[in-house]
């Protein structure tokens, strides 16, 4: 039972990380990009589904570990549950707001990229502070 605790632990960790490897090519592609009918079809095909993938296996991984610790809700379990709310919420207002841009309007890339790029910088920030809570404390 001990080894597939650390094993979930262990692959918990890993995951943490490529949620911060995802924030950080969503916020590279949104700094490099100027064209916005290039930039929704790659955030549409690939970023978007990458991102809630590796989302989606971030929270199974937590739910297994909270199930292998018999449901047990401590401080850092809680906080965990609230970061991913405010994630999952953070990022549907920014697929929203990129999915209801005008093709037809000159600026509205360059309109969108600040509001975007607070909402990845906080993401990245979040989950930062919780992967060195969680791997520190």
């Amino acid at each position: 039972m001990n080894e597939m605790y650390s094993l979930g632990l262990s692959i918990h960790s890993v995951v943490a990380l490529a949620i911060l490897g995802v924030i950080f090519m969503n916020l590279f592609l949104l700094i490099s990009n100027n064209d916005l009918k290039k930039y929704k079809r790659l955030h549409s095909i690939v970023l978007w589904p990458l991102t809630f993938s590796v989302l989606g296996v971030i929270v199974f991984t937590g739910i297994t570990m909270m199930a292998a610790k018999h449901l047990d809700f401590s401080l850092s379990n809680i906080i965990m549950i609230l970061i991913t709310i405010i994630y999952i919420v953070l990022e549907v207002k920014r697929v929203k707001s990129l999915k209801y841009l005008s093709d037809t309007k000159e600026h509205a890339l360059n309109a969108y990229k600040p509001m975007a790029r607070t909402i990845l910088q906080i993401e990245f920030i979040l989950i930062l502070l919780l992967s060195l809570g969680m791997w520190f404390l």
